[in-house]
């Protein structure tokens, strides 16, 4: 595995040496000299992971493939019987036939193209292609692909959706938001979490207007991408549109508050009293889980069995943080801004969130994001709890 190190110093590949394999999991390829970043294994491990839990044969479309990785993962580790490898790039279409060569010994069918996305989703329409997994690894906003996307999976299929656009959706870019999200995005303290419950919003609200519904198995984000991956159901579940809704935050007090668009009301007030400031509201977003407890089971089972080095460690670090955080409640503080406010500092996250249990609420840490935590007590109760644990 020397020739690894070797190949995964930097994102971009004009300083990597060409003549080198590249490995990851059961893959060997070469990278070229296309964008890559081998810090993104963890999303691509959870993404083999997935496809593994899903009904066979499965037939995958990697929609932007760069060097093929993903596919050739799918096509080795995931046993997928077809892959449709797709990049834009045609001059990067002879590298990436070149690494898929390996999966016609595997029994897996492989087609390659050099299309846009736009093109391909719009010729599997005509057609009527339906795949198991569509995974769209977008540089930038998807949001003009999601409703085609949608449109070439089949009923129970996943749609492994990823956006580079890290500042739009966490308040940075309120006009950019507005444009390609059609939401409101506002600074928020768990701001990868606001941006992964936009995204999901957009796909929820994509599917019903197909007369459909999605369920998300999973979420997370390092920062820098966004990263969600859903279920295509052939109807929504029941009620499934009271989840999506507007997410206040108070910057004077901290205090936050969610209510779904079905029936919107006033605000409460917030411990600001007269003079509070302007809640920032954000969405309409996801208010609903972030992960499916049942799909996360299946994976960790999965990355059990894989032989050794198949996932890496920090891949089964992610998913046992986000097997221990459903994404609810929606609500979700930094213990560093319980510091401040109080004054003093934090005091132990655990001590918190046991004292907040005994109480009866829901506490749990975050496994979006390192240092914050969720519940559904009161923001004062909350406050009140952390200083008495100080004292």
């Amino acid at each position: 595995m020397a020739d690894t190190a070797a190949q995964t110093e930097g994102g971009a590949g004009q300083n990597r040496p060409q003549d080198l394999h590249y490995c990851e999991g059961l893959a060997r390829l070469r990278l070229g000299d296309g964008f890559f970043r081998p810090q993104s294994r963890p999303s691509r491990d959870l993404g083999v992971l997935l496809a593994r839990c899903r009904p066979q044969p499965l037939e995958v479309l990697d929609l932007m493939a760069g060097c093929g990785i993903r596919g050739l993962r799918y096509g080795l580790e995931a046993g997928a019987s077809a892959v449709w490898v797709n990049d834009a790039d045609g001059d990067r279409l002879p590298l990436m036939q070149a690494n898929l060569a390996p999966l016609a010994a595997a029994g897996c069918a492989v087609r390659t193209t050099a299309l846009t996305a736009q093109k391909l989703l719009a010729a599997c329409l005509l057609q009527e292609r339906r795949f198991g997994v569509v995974d769209l690894d977008a540089f930038g906003c998807p949001t003009p692909l999601v409703a085609a996307a949608l449109e070439a999976l089949q009923f129970g299929g996943v749609l492994y959706l990823a956006s580079t656009d890290g500042r739009s959706p966490t308040g940075h870019d309120r006009a950019a938001a507005v444009r390609s999200l059609g939401a409101a995005a506002r600074a928020h303290p768990a701001s990868w979490e606001l941006a992964l419950r936009l995204q999901i919003g957009v796909v929820a609200r994509a599917a019903w207007a197909l007369g459909q519904g999605v369920r998300p198995l999973f979420s997370f984000s390092e920062g820098r991408t966004f990263r969600v991956a859903l279920e295509l159901q052939r109807r929504a579940e029941p009620q499934q549109e009271r989840l999506l809704g507007l997410l206040a935050h108070c910057h004077g007090c901290g205090e936050q508050f969610s209510q779904g668009l079905w029936r919107l009301r006033q605000w409460p007030a917030c411990g600001c009293g007269a003079q509070a400031p302007p809640l920032a509201i954000s969405g309409p977003l996801w208010l609903g889980p972030l992960q499916h407890a049942p799909t996360l089971e299946a994976m960790a089972e999965r990355a059990a069995e894989a032989p050794p080095g198949a996932v890496a460690p920090a891949s089964l670090r992610l998913l046992r943080r986000l097997q221990a955080d459903p994404g609810l409640p929606e609500r979700c503080w930094p213990m560093a801004e319980l510091g401040r406010r109080l004054g003093g500092g934090p005091p132990a996250t655990e001590a918190l969130l046991a004292a907040l249990r005994a109480e009866g609420f829901t506490a749990l840490r975050s496994g979006l994001m390192d240092g914050q935590f969720r519940c559904n007590a009161p923001w004062p109760r909350v406050l009140e709890l952390a200083a008495a644990l100080n004292r």
